[in-house]
């Protein structure tokens, strides 16, 4: 299993959202420059998230894109849900009339704990969340050591 790049890019346009959340709409050129992506990739992104609900935009001067709600609400997994889909390891986990093994298929079972501990995990994580990783790695990258 691989989060395509359209997942990962993604990911990388929210959190440039929460850092800065609350200080006004954001240009989608500024997200390209810092986050080193094709502004036109970018476009692809943005209206599968703000049909989600997950991002709002602003025309004008002073436009762009902000968060539709606090980053503490949006977790990673509502973010690759819209743009990557299900992360099921196999089709059997999703959808159980793809195969008549599925009452007594053990691997089935794997696929299915390992699924349920990605979504788990992935729901555990919040924009938020990153954020203050975020700003924590900044912050030891410019710590001096004397």
């Amino acid at each position: 299993m691989k989060l395509s790049t359209k997942g990962r890019y993604g990911v990388r346009l929210m959190l440039e959202l929460a850092l800065c959340y609350g200080k006004g709409p954001v240009f989608l050129k500024d997200i390209a420059g810092r986050q080193e992506i094709s502004e036109k990739y970018l476009w692809h992104l943005i209206t599968p998230l703000k049909t989600a609900g997950l991002i709002n935009s602003s025309r004008g001067a002073h436009g762009g894109y902000a968060l539709a709600k606090p980053p503490s609400e949006i977790n990673l997994k509502e973010i690759i849900d819209v743009l990557e889909g299900s992360l099921s390891l196999v089709e059997c986990v999703e959808n159980t009339s793809v195969c008549r093994r599925v009452q007594f298929c053990v691997t089935r079972d794997i696929w299915q704990e390992i699924t349920d501990k990605i979504t788990q995990t992935l729901r555990a994580v919040t924009l938020k969340d990153m954020v203050d990783k975020q700003k924590a790695k900044h912050k030891s990258a410019f710590a001096y050591n004397i």
